[in-house]
């Protein structure tokens, strides 16, 4: 028993570094961008471009900073290892019971969005078995491998990206050449024509910006995946370095293309700015398109937490800080019952919701407040990361530094 607990089963290095790469932009594509983007443009007008580029630029320095320590130890598994070990181990505690908080939180939300999306299709299905049939989904894919989990993950995130990057392109057609408005370009004249451009003034803007950390959290889920990626140190170095531009570009290109192409105060009324920009091309089928991937967004979202919170409660029982039975693995090499105890909280939370729903509650305003409430567990992430690289540079040369 001893010798056990002296070396404790570790995890399986079989993720490949696209993989892991994918899982941080996947975990900060999600369904904040796809919903939350028309409630902080409504917020703040078209200065929310700017709200999403400071918050952006933060998170910027959040992941320089966990690039380096991840670059000298990446097998330690999370950011709280850094915060126990360069703050005090209370800090340590308190970072990884926020993370396991902050994605059971996140998996509620997911799962609450994920059964509206399946309404498109098949409006006749109750949302409990809906939402019965997503949890059970989750659970079945993190316990496969880590290796089918990345593999999922990877195209969930692929299916995000490469439907941004195409409502961007076709977002400029509209701007720049007038494709889909009668040959007429629409201009950039919306940014500024319908009150000015902080319409919101320094309240909404500062108010909006909750909802867009909410938006990019999940990013840090590098620090998490690196210690079941080949090759750690190059592939931590390449997701560094270019994780950090994408979404830039995905989040403040996407924003860019609503509030040019819409006038923010006219967003409430066109539905999805999304399914709206394909239509507005002639691609008819557009609503059908665009929920399919809110729904693998939601799925992809829900995932990522599953993964990210049930390493760290592997991680808490074998610091003696959460039962001990979380602490087990598979024959697969993934930590089952700590996936199964994420999930069952989930599961637990979904129906909490659905009986809140009988209290005149929609399930849209729900996913707000349930949403809203992991944006303040999932910054104690960022910070505690911050300190902690602040101490870890005074230990270690200038040459660990990710250049």
């Amino acid at each position: 028993m001893e010798n056990k607990q002296n070396h404790p089963p570790k995890l399986k290095r079989s993720m490949t570094a696209g993989q892991m790469e994918m899982i941080s932009l996947g975990g900060a594509i999600g369904v904040g961008l796809f919903m939350g983007s028309t409630s902080t443009i409504k917020w703040t007008g078209p200065s929310v471009l700017l709200a999403y580029m400071f918050v952006g630029l933060i998170l910027y320095i959040v992941m320089r900073a966990l690039g380096e320590m991840l670059y000298v130890s990446p097998g330690t598994g999370s950011f709280a290892d850094y915060a126990a070990e360069y703050i005090s181990p209370l800090a340590g505690y308190l970072a990884e019971w926020a993370n396991v908080f902050q994605y059971i939180v996140v998996g509620i939300s997911e799962v609450v969005a994920a059964t509206e999306y399946l309404k498109f299709w098949w409006p006749e299905v109750s949302v409990f078995w809906s939402g019965i049939i997503i949890i059970a989904f989750l659970l079945l894919a993190n316990l496969a491998s880590a290796k089918a989990y990345g593999t999922l993950e990877f195209w969930f995130a692929m299916i995000k990206v490469v439907t941004i990057v195409i409502m961007i392109i076709l977002g400029l057609l509209v701007i720049l050449l007038g494709v889909g408005n009668h040959g007429k370009p629409i201009g950039f004249s919306n940014l500024w024509s319908h009150g000015g451009f902080f319409t919101g003034g320094v309240k909404g803007f500062f108010f909006s910006m909750a909802i867009i950390a909410g938006s990019y959290e999940g990013i840090e889920l590098i620090g998490i995946s690196a210690g079941e990626v080949a090759n750690p140190q190059e592939a931590i170095v390449k997701s560094v370095k270019s994780v950090l531009w994408r979404i830039l570009i995905f989040y403040v290109g996407a924003i860019f293309v609503i509030v040019t192409i819409y006038p923010w105060n006219q967003l409430s009324n066109i539905g999805s700015p999304f399914v709206e920009t394909f239509t507005k091309v002639g691609i008819t089928a557009a609503a059908g398109i665009i929920n399919f991937v809110v729904l693998t967004a939601a799925l992809s979202g829900a995932n990522s937490g599953i993964y990210s919170s049930s390493r760290m409660l592997f991680k808490l029982a074998h610091e003696g800080e959460a039962p001990n039975t979380f602490g087990k693995l598979s024959k697969r090499i993934v930590p089952d019952r700590a996936i199964v105890g994420i999930t069952s909280g989930i599961l637990i939370g979904f129906i909490l919701n659905l009986i809140m729903s009988t209290m005149n509650k929609s399930m849209g305003e729900l996913f707000v407040v349930v949403y809203s409430s992991s944006v303040l567990p999932g910054m104690v992430a960022w910070f505690v990361i911050l300190i902690s690289e602040l101490k870890f540079r005074k230990n270690n040369s200038a040459d660990c530094k990710i250049k």
